[in-house]
């Protein structure tokens, strides 16, 4: 777990597959810009676990009666925008699973990193109370606030240091 001072937001990181810790300060930025974008000002929490897809299916069973992995779950810290006297803005936890981002990337034909970027905006945004099941129209606002986030921030998504680690 890892709290910087220096920012305005404070993620908490668990990298459970050992595949990926030196992406946090990638998420961490993610995680300032949306702050950002969304004009919250006050300091941010959000807790970020990197799974596979075991963990995530047993998650997704356990807490949606879902017997099967999917890419990302989100649980939202109450209502979206509902932090009352609160000095900081809990948004919640995410979790993603790196064995379905993986597929996903291949399939879309990007790198992991951009999956996992794309995975933790649409999570994080979910906490923030968007919610692209709810109707078409949400859909689409959430999709483009997605999109423009993933195309603000900038990263070198291609670059070998960002590759899976050998475990």
């Amino acid at each position: 777990m890892t709290v910087k001072e220096t920012h305005k937001s404070e993620l908490s990181f668990d990298d459970r597959t050992g595949l990926y810790p030196q992406l946090e300060d990638m998420f961490q930025g993610i995680l300032e810009l949306i702050a950002t974008e969304e004009k919250i000002n006050k300091p941010v929490v959000e807790s970020l676990t990197l799974a596979n897809d075991h963990d995530v299916q047993d998650i997704n069973r356990q807490y949606r009666g879902t017997d099967r992995p999917t890419d990302v779950i989100s649980f939202a810290f109450g209502e979206a925008g509902d932090d009352g006297d609160l000095p900081i803005r809990d948004l919640g936890d995410i979790i993603i699973s790196v064995d379905t981002a993986t597929r996903q990337a291949k399939e879309f034909k990007h790198s992991v990193c951009r999956e996992l970027a794309f995975l933790f905006i649409h999570g994080t945004l979910h906490n923030l109370g968007y919610d692209h099941v709810r109707s078409e129209v949400d859909a689409k606002v959430m999709f483009a606030l997605q999109n423009k986030l993933l195309d603000e921030f900038v990263w070198s998504w291609d670059d070998p240091r960002w590759e899976a680690l050998v475990k």
